[in-house]
């Protein structure tokens, strides 16, 4: 009988291996509008769909971005201006979209753009803080979806969503996990709302990887800040050494879990965009899949076992 069981699983692992190959074709015909091109994740997908033909619109936030990315790629690929915290911003893109794209319509909205500091104990933080990340990573996300998508009913195409591991367990403080679990809730919403109009919704959750998200040298130099503007009856309860402490774990334990390989996330994107039976959900990583997405079903008091085991203690702590 186990061998039975195992034998059915195989065969429906090859089966969906077999189904996912196909891609879809009069990819030159087909726009995909990425934000966050800048660096990091968006910066490699929008040079990896221009070299497989698509035809990339690609947001960067800065002009240096801009730049060096058409200068990388085809004259196939549209460079923009993007900010995703501003409305008019937002609208000044889908417009120059809608004029590129005509009556066939936009293929694909990949929504990567995301940052993730400040990032440190809730109780160093105001509400800015939270606003600051809430704005780009969660507003930012549906703001951008919203302004194009009649563009991607009118194709019957995509809306790639990229989340993250911590959209399905929060570990740190601060707004970055909310705003991932948010995405998640946004996209599942959007995905069943738009199902009747032939539009597929996906959602990215990569595990740890090396960008300027997981920039080490910037998240020590944000909670040096903060500690700076914390007030001293603050300061006694994590006591002086703690950000000492944070920095060493993040040296001893995190550095160690990035992984450099950011083509396994870039691969899931172009799969999401150019498969004829996408997935949907990816969890690029070997640390998304084995270890974070199934602490995210564990009980919850085995998940903060782990979390609280792991993390750096106030002095005043009981545990």
């Amino acid at each position: 009988m186990f061998l039975y069981v195992v034998g059915l699983i195989v065969l429906l692992f090859v089966y969906r291996w077999f189904r996912e190959l196909g891609r879809v074709p009069n990819k030159s015909e087909k726009f995909v509008y990425i934000t966050g091109c800048d660096t990091g994740f968006g910066n490699l997908l929008a040079r990896h769909l221009d070299t497989k033909g698509f035809r990339v619109i690609a947001g960067c936030y800065t002009e240096k971005g801009e730049d060096e990315l058409k200068k990388a790629c085809s004259d196939k690929l549209t460079a923009l201006h993007l900010d995703v915290t501003d409305n008019d911003s937002i609208k000044k893109t889908a417009d120059t979209i809608k004029t590129l794209v005509g009556q066939k319509g936009l293929w694909a909205v990949v929504n990567n753009a995301g940052i993730s500091f400040p990032t440190a104990p809730n109780d160093w933080l105001d509400i800015e803080d939270f606003k600051q990340i809430i704005d780009v990573n969660l507003i930012g996300v549906v703001a951008v979806t919203l302004s194009v998508l009649p563009l991607i009913k009118k194709a019957k195409g995509r809306v790639v969503n990229v989340a993250s591991v911590f959209g399905r367990i929060s570990t740190v403080g601060g707004a970055y996990c909310i705003t991932k679990y948010g995405v998640e809730a946004f996209n599942d919403s959007l995905r069943r709302n738009m199902a009747p109009f032939g539009v597929k919704v996906l959602c990215i959750e990569p595990g740890f990887f090396k960008t300027p998200v997981t920039d080490s040298t910037v998240f020590e130099s944000h909670m040096e800040r903060l500690w700076k503007k914390l007030p001293q009856e603050v300061k006694d309860e994590y006591g002086s050494d703690f950000i000492d402490k944070a920095k060493l774990v993040i040296k001893e334990k995190i550095e160690k879990m990035l992984d450099p390989d950011l083509m396994k996330v870039v691969s899931c994107m172009e799969h999401a965009v150019a498969a004829v039976h996408p997935r949907t959900r990816y969890s690029p990583g070997w640390d998304a899949k084995f270890f974070w997405l199934p602490l995210s079903y564990m009980p919850t008091f085995i998940s903060d076992a782990f979390v609280l085991k792991n993390a750096v203690k106030p002095k005043v702590s009981v545990l």
